[in-house]
């Protein structure tokens, strides 16, 4: 059984009522389906584990992963589902590895989605339609902004997909862009 979004939304919204914690999963979904769409791959499972990523982080955050791997596989859920679910955490809170391209591009951009969204919020438009990858790498540089965005994981999801730094932070502000307004960074364009 694939599970679908509406199950995967169903579960997140159950788990989590933090509207950031929702708007960081909906950017994270939306950028595993621009990647899913570029590589080819199923966008609709790229998408619902991209959404599902962080199911117990709101409730459980010292059992992250963890927790998640027990609610998924309550509801029966397919064990590659849950595996890239796991592996976003590798290093931190798992020690699975990311291995395929879902996984690889889950660790990459998990974080890097939190340092788009800080960089869409300080611009004048408060915007990540008019965003460039420039702005978000001229940030990067800056260890005290988003403080909280571990840039050595993004940095090694990026040599993992053999992605350079800019094409990465591009494709993530292109996935974030198809869902501007549901995760607050429509801004006034």
């Amino acid at each position: 059984m694939q599970p679908t979004r509406q199950q995967a939304w169903e579960l997140l919204t159950e788990y989590n009522s933090n509207p950031s914690l929702i708007k960081h999963a909906l950017a994270v979904e939306a950028v595993m389906r621009y990647f899913a769409r570029q590589k080819g791959e199923d966008e609709e499972k790229w998408g619902v584990i991209g959404l599902i990523h962080d199911l117990d982080y709101e409730q459980y955050p010292d059992q992250h992963c963890t927790k998640t791997a027990e609610i998924l596989r309550r509801h029966k859920w397919p064990e590659d589902y849950i595996r890239a679910v796991v592996s976003h955490g590798w290093g931190i809170c798992s020690d699975v590895k990311p291995e395929t391209d879902l996984e690889k591009t889950l660790f990459a951009i998990d974080e890097l989605t939190g340092l788009v969204a800080a960089a869409a919020l300080v611009r004048p438009s408060r915007s990540v339609l008019d965003l460039k990858a420039k702005s978000v790498k001229k940030k990067w540089k800056d260890k005290r902004f988003a403080a909280g965005v571990n840039r050595e994981i993004i940095d090694k999801g990026a040599a993992m997909l053999a992605m350079e730094r800019t094409e990465l932070i591009t494709a993530t502000i292109m996935g974030m862009r198809e869902v501007a307004e549901a995760i607050g960074l429509k801004g006034e364009l």
